[in-house]
């Protein structure tokens, strides 16, 4: 056990050694670097704060910003007694630089600086088409091949709208990375070409660039 142990480690070092030396794209990779538990820092972020429908109304810049959910106690009749149960409320804590905002229902996008949305952006224009030939379009085949895709970075667009579906914004690139946050909630966050892009509480999609006419 301890060689096939010592073996792994030195196998993920070559990878992680070669992905360097060689500028392999691994966008997973780059996301695990970035990730932080309940944190988003080491970076400068602006954060954006969205309406229901989707108007800009305000923000804020850091470089150290953490998230976290509100535990509260909810009280559960259970046979003849009653039971506590914690329960994650509605609002959420962002502390920025040490200063924090109260923040309940509204759309928050943290965007690492220097990641900029599509200027050109419009629903009208996104047509999607896919003409199925061939084994890798078989969907079992497709769903593997798309998990690997995604750890290793695709060129994809991502569009992003409000809590009611209208259009905020869109970005897009040729390395892309996304994932569900464990610790952030109601937050998904995408690497895009390197820089990170954490979506609270909105609508959005992840296109392949390949499904846009």
């Amino acid at each position: 056990m301890k060689k096939r142990s010592k073996l792994v480690i030195v196998l993920a070092l070559v990878l992680v050694v070669g992905a360097i030396v060689t500028g392999c794209s691994w966008a997973g990779f780059g996301s695990s670097l970035n990730d932080l538990t309940g944190n988003i820092k080491g970076n400068t972020y602006e954060c954006q704060f969205y309406s229901n429908s989707g108007e800009l109304f305000m923000t804020a810049e850091g470089k150290n910003i953490k998230m976290s959910p509100n535990i509260v106690d909810e009280y559960t009749y259970s046979g003849d007694s009653w039971e506590i149960t914690e329960t994650m409320s509605s609002v959420i804590t962002i502390t920025i630089d040490g200063k924090q905002i109260e923040s309940c229902g509204s759309t928050v996008l943290f965007v690492e600086k220097g990641l900029k949305p599509d200027v050109e952006f419009d629903t009208s224009d996104i047509h999607i088409s896919s003409d199925a030939d061939g084994l890798g379009d078989l969907t079992i085949v497709a769903e593997t091949v798309n998990k690997y895709k995604n750890y290793f970075g695709k060129g994809t667009v991502v569009v992003i709208q409000s809590q009611l579906g209208d259009p905020i914004c869109a970005y897009s690139g040729d390395d892309v990375y996304w994932e569900v946050s464990e610790d952030l909630p109601k937050t998904t966050k995408l690497m895009v070409d390197g820089k990170a892009l954490y979506i609270h509480r909105a609508n959005f999609q992840i296109i392949d660039k390949e499904l846009l006419e």
